[in-house]
């Protein structure tokens, strides 16, 4: 339930609080630093699908050597 009210409230945001947060952002860390941190979460989040659909197709080969061997 906590996940379901956070992405709520990510999309209740306007666009003058989408780029206030950006302007934050840009302030904290930096316009050089921005990239990298940009292709570090793009890294992260493909080898998290990457390992999601691993599973997935463990999990359905299993299924089907558990089929086969009936």
């Amino acid at each position: 339930m906590g996940i379901t009210n956070i992405f709520a409230f990510i999309g209740g945001l306007g666009g003058t609080e989408v780029i206030l947060i950006l302007f934050a952002i840009l302030l904290l860390f930096g316009a050089k630093r921005i990239p990298e941190l940009a292709k570090g979460l793009g890294r992260g989040i493909r080898e998290f699908k990457d390992a999601a659909k691993d599973i997935k197709n463990d999990v359905e080969h299993s299924a089907n050597d558990t089929n086969n061997n009936k």
